[in-house]
């Protein structure tokens, strides 16, 4: 049974089709894969971060990005936000966007 890949809002489908080109084909290929055999890709992949948040991480000519994201029941794999990183850690606000993002689909039960 095939898991679907499903984006919290529009804002964030922009944000993931606004990414440079090889990190964008990069993104549709695990995205891909996690429709088949579900969104534990494992390292490098994915990674958990705790809660229930789980980030994909890309890498490509341009750069890297981080796309965070959670489940949810039914096989649903949601896309909480995206963005290029532009230094080794990840910016405390990216990641509190993320969480708060996964807050409100836990509330709702969505």
């Amino acid at each position: 049974m095939a898991f679907l890949i499903d984006f919290y809002n529009e804002k964030v489908k922009v944000q993931v089709a606004s990414l440079p080109k090889t990190l964008l084909a990069r993104f549709i290929a695990l995205a891909d894969r996690m429709e088949t055999y579900g969104p534990n890709l494992g390292e490098p992949h994915t990674q958990s971060m705790g809660g229930g948040l789980f980030e994909m991480r890309l890498k490509g000519a341009e750069g890297i990005a981080r796309v965070f994201f959670c489940t949810v029941v039914e096989r649903r794999v949601v896309m909480l936000h995206a963005f290029v990183k532009k230094s080794q850690e990840t910016p405390r606000n990216e990641l509190d966007i993320a969480r708060k993002r996964l807050l409100e689909i836990k509330r709702d039960n969505v």
